[in-house]
């Protein structure tokens, strides 16, 4: 099947692909803080590993928790992805397209946002069924 996205490059708004790559950098940044702070929020107690009914459970060291400062660059950056994830999932531009083309399109602005000047190849602007 021939569309008209296999036969020309997707283009996209400015402030859609400023959108994306915001919402890009905000995920990155939120990860790195997750990676940095202890696994619970709140101070918990560890507990042992234990072997259930043949299944493996690990262990986790006691929590002392985020502090005030960590919880609410946590809470900024979430409010702030989800803001980003809004503006690029309910952008006007999408509007233009349908079932799997849509997909395809949203593929192609992921990849555009990593590819050198909104260069995209050939596999970008395909559309699979």
């Amino acid at each position: 099947m021939t569309t008209s996205a296999d036969a020309a490059p997707y283009t996209f708004p400015s402030d859609l692909l400023e959108a994306q790559r915001a919402f890009v950098g905000l995920r990155a940044e939120l990860r790195a803080l997750q990676a940095r702070l202890p696994w619970s929020r709140e101070p918990l107690d560890g507990w042992e590993p234990i072997e259930e009914h043949g299944r493996k459970h690990p262990g986790r060291e006691a929590s002392e928790g985020w502090t005030e400062q960590e919880a609410a660059e946590n809470d900024r950056l979430w409010k702030k992805l989800r803001e980003a994830a809004a503006a690029v999932s309910c952008h006007k531009h999408w509007e233009q397209f349908q079932g799997a083309e849509a997909i395809a399109a949203r593929q192609a602005l992921k990849r555009a946002t990593l590819a050198p000047a909104g260069t995209l190849t050939p596999v970008d602007r395909a559309v699979t069924a």
